[in-house]
């Protein structure tokens, strides 16, 4: 009777075990798709999600707080925007310092790591504007501290590797990211990243114009400048024609001639920020001999005459604003034009905001930068092209930098990248970035020659071409 007792129980038990297995076979949770767990971030909100082959890509709004030292004193919408790959690969965190792009494109450390990318509007351009506007509140370590929140609410849902990169100001921008929050990321790729350090002090610039490209092709650009200041009366005889017909104004700048002669100025600067050697082949060769429209459209492709109209200034009033607050403007000369021909000069980043909005330079803001970076990088690779402007005055690096590089393209302009670097440097980048992102094979780590993109070009995706807007905004 006990033998029999005694099965009886062990068979109640056998078929409760099986049952309360399949039963917590049966409560499994579901992974939960990636929107959910994105709009499951307090204040994350969806804009739109847009198909891509092989990711998912998310268009939201952020709440960030106003002032990151009083977060209790206003919010404002911040837009981002997610190309999720997979939640098991590294992220890349990228902006450009200016609008964020709301169409799926993958920078080149994110091929290079075939990883997420998370993109990030600078503050205060639109639509990522409080209103009203506190312009006091727009300077880099706000900045800094909207991408340092973003990486907050976002590391829980993708736990591997994170590197910053960014373009030109958005070189800037993960550069003085990594100054305030150095613990975030695992590695930063700066691209053509301009470095003023005094505001005051701009002979590099000249430095650099003296010498680029050929004895030829200056002569061509200079000559080209040069006439359209000598042909100051007709051409703004045009330029007001061009202005009534597209309903330009000019209450920013002070005046049509003003910004006639600003726009006419950046041409030199212009070509070699987004144009290469070869491109002289279309500048006028006689500028003496061309004809007026010869002169204006060549000055008009390159600078472009809407530049520094209040509709062309309006969408980078923030950058300005930094510019002549944090960041500072080059200043340069022109040896080849009369001075009886020029009237303003290089006119500072004052004339180019509405005088209702107050600024005050503040001289020490990059000269911290600076001294940061020569003394705590720490895996940061900046990315210079031969024939760019902007690397006139370059990020550098001192003794207390570690696994750190500064790299120069040659031949490229201010779209350079590791790419365009020489073969050795290019894969020393390559390698680096793979192994900051976590991602790098034992090969690449016994032999960096051998490091390659892990993911395969895509000519929709990743974006190559350099971003034109006016000469003078990096």
């Amino acid at each position: 009777m006990r033998k029999a007792l005694r099965w009886l129980l062990a068979l109640v038990v056998l078929v409760g075990t099986v049952s309360t297995a399949g039963a917590a076979t049966a409560a499994e949770p579901k992974a939960v798709d990636i929107k959910d767990r994105l709009l499951s971030i307090p204040g994350m909100s969806l804009i739109e999600e847009k198909p891509y082959t092989g990711y998912r890509f998310f268009v939201l709004n952020y709440t960030q707080p106003v002032d990151h030292r009083r977060p209790s004193k206003g919010t404002f919408q911040q837009r981002i925007t997610v190309l999720h790959k997979d939640e098991n690969r590294p992220t890349v965190f990228y902006t450009g310092g200016y609008n964020v792009s709301t169409t799926p494109s993958r920078r080149e450390p994110t091929q290079i790591v075939d990883g997420n990318q998370v993109s990030m509007e600078y503050r205060y351009f639109t639509p990522s504007r409080p209103a009203p506007a506190d312009w006091s509140k727009l300077d880099i370590w706000q900045a800094a501290s909207d991408q340092h929140r973003i990486f907050e609410a976002l590391k829980p849902l993708y736990k591997k590797n994170w590197i910053s990169t960014g373009g030109s100001k958005g070189g800037m921008t993960a550069t003085y990211y990594e100054r305030f929050y150095p613990r975030d990321m695992d590695g930063v790729v700066a691209y053509v990243a301009p470095n003023d350090v005094v505001n005051k002090e701009d002979s590099a610039y000249d430095r650099f114009f003296a010498r680029v490209g050929t004895d030829e092709c200056r002569a061509k650009l200079n000559g080209v400048q040069r006439e359209a200041l000598v042909r100051r009366a007709p051409l703004e005889k045009k330029y007001e024609a061009y202005a009534a017909e597209n309903g330009y104004t000019f209450d920013t700048i002070g005046s049509l001639d003003r910004a006639y002669e600003a726009v006419v100025l950046d041409y030199v600067w212009g070509f070699w920020q987004y144009s290469t050697l070869a491109d002289c082949a279309d500048i006028p060769a006689d500028a003496k001999n061309a004809t007026d429209e010869a002169i204006w459209d060549s000055v008009d492709s390159i600078s472009g005459f809407s530049a520094y109209t209040d509709q062309g200034l309006e969408t980078y009033t923030p950058y300005y604003y930094q510019a002549g607050t944090q960041l500072g403007a080059p200043t340069i000369h022109f040896p080849h034009i009369e001075k009886k021909y020029i009237r303003y000069g290089y006119q500072p980043p004052r004339n180019f905001v509405p005088r209702s909005i107050p600024m005050k330079f503040q001289p020490l803001a990059m000269w911290d930068v600076d001294r940061w970076v020569r003394h705590n990088a720490r895996q940061m690779l900046f990315v210079y092209g031969q024939n760019d402007p902007w690397g006139a005055e370059p990020f550098r690096l001192g003794h207390g930098a570690r696994d750190s590089y500064v790299f120069t393209a040659p031949g490229m302009n201010h779209g350079a990248n590791v790419a365009g670097l020489v073969a050795d440097q290019k894969a020393k980048a390559t390698a680096r970035i793979l192994d900051w992102a976590g991602v790098a094979s034992a090969k690449v780590q016994e032999n960096p020659s051998a490091a390659r993109p892990l993911a395969s070009f895509d000519a929709k995706l990743d974006k190559r071409d350099v971003e034109r807007e006016s000469a003078l905004r990096p």
